[in-house]
């Protein structure tokens, strides 16, 4: 039987780039399963969650705390979106981030990935999933860029 770490890690590093899952999940995660399925549900460590295994794409849903962790030891990852200053406490709060927010958006975003929305200045803010390409959200003035699943402040 596959090792459960060693799985949670190589989606890390396939989804967000070699070498991040040894940095986000520790020895000491804990996962847990679905009692439905007996598949791989959640990540946790001190009893904190920090991942989420998608059962829909077998990918993962990360935490804020987790997203903040990555955002400062792997800077060079390409799943960040920043959105302007003045509507930072909205996407904080868990409000959706529109086309027309975006300022600046790694080029290797596509639809669906999962994404870490920062603001101008770095600090992380929510996270959640793309809706829209790099491109589009560069172009388009209306409609949802990013999904957001959590806020930083919620």
């Amino acid at each position: 039987m596959e090792n459960p770490l060693k799985r949670i890690r190589s989606i890390a590093d396939y989804q967000f780039g070699q070498g991040v899952g040894s940095k986000l999940f520790p020895d000491d995660v804990e996962i847990q399963y679905s009692p439905a399925t007996g598949r791989i549900r959640y990540v946790t460590l001190n009893g904190e969650r920090l991942a989420t295994l998608r059962p829909t794409d077998s990918l993962l849903s990360l935490s804020v705390k987790v997203s903040a962790e990555l955002a400062k030891t792997c800077p060079d990852l390409h799943c960040f979106v920043a959105v302007r200053q003045d509507i930072a406490k909205f996407v904080a709060d868990g409000g959706d981030v529109f086309a027309a927010h975006v300022v600046k958006v790694d080029e290797a975003v596509h639809a669906k990935d999962e994404v870490i929305v920062k603001d101008e200045t770095g600090n992380v803010l929510a996270v959640g999933r793309a809706f829209l390409s790099a491109a589009e959200m560069l172009t388009f003035t209306t409609g949802v860029a990013v999904k957001v699943r959590h806020g930083n402040n919620g």
